[in-house]
């Protein structure tokens, strides 16, 4: 496995539309390869989740995971999930404000606007449909991470832009009670 570049904020290939693969590319050795790559991107970064467009691959696939993330402590775990061509539908009206980072753009973060109930069709990395509703703060990193590949970046979608602030700045003054609000949606409608 390979630790890939991650792109930064301002490179051209955050702002393109990845394209869907075939089962029969998803199922190449070098597809597989790279979503080891991937995932091994992630974790070594502490993210998430990570979209293949954020490490230069233009292809629609996205991978998730949450479980003791020290960037997220309050973040509910999220097991290894990966999503090929994945399509988002939003379940409701009801939305929630998320204190959102992104690897992408280090030492930033901002308060997103996101759908607490999404129903979320894609494959898995061996290719079996994936037809699954997602709830709560996961909604919202599901939402995150198929944004990049729709070639959208959190910015794009912070809802005031005083929310915006460095990673010290929200450890000091926001994140207390940004976990709190957590806590809450997570007893009010799980994960």
């Amino acid at each position: 496995m390979t630790i890939r570049k991650i792109a930064q904020l301002g490179h051209p290939i955050l702002r393109q539309r990845a394209r869907q693969i075939s089962r029969e590319e998803l199922a190449s050795e070098e597809v597989q390869r790279f979503i080891d790559d991937l995932i091994e991107t992630m974790h070594d970064a502490n993210g998430a989740g990570l979209a293949a467009i954020q490490v230069y691959e233009p292809i629609a696939i996205c991978a998730m995971e949450v479980k003791n993330n020290p960037r997220y402590p309050y973040k509910p775990n999220i097991p290894l999930t990966v999503l090929v061509n994945p399509v988002i539908e939003i379940l409701g009206d009801e939305c929630f404000d998320n204190y959102e980072g992104c690897l992408s753009v280090p030492n930033l973060r901002g308060m997103v606007s996101r759908a607490i109930h999404i129903r979320v069709r894609a494959w898995d990395r061996q290719g079996v449909e994936i037809d699954t509703e997602v709830r709560g703060i996961t909604a919202g990193t599901y939402q995150h991470e198929v944004d990049h590949l729709l070639g959208k970046v959190f910015v794009d979608r912070v809802t005031d832009s005083t929310t915006l602030c460095t990673w010290t700045e929200f450890q000091r003054y926001h994140e207390a009670a940004f976990a709190e609000s957590v806590r809450s949606i997570v007893a009010r409608v799980g994960s």
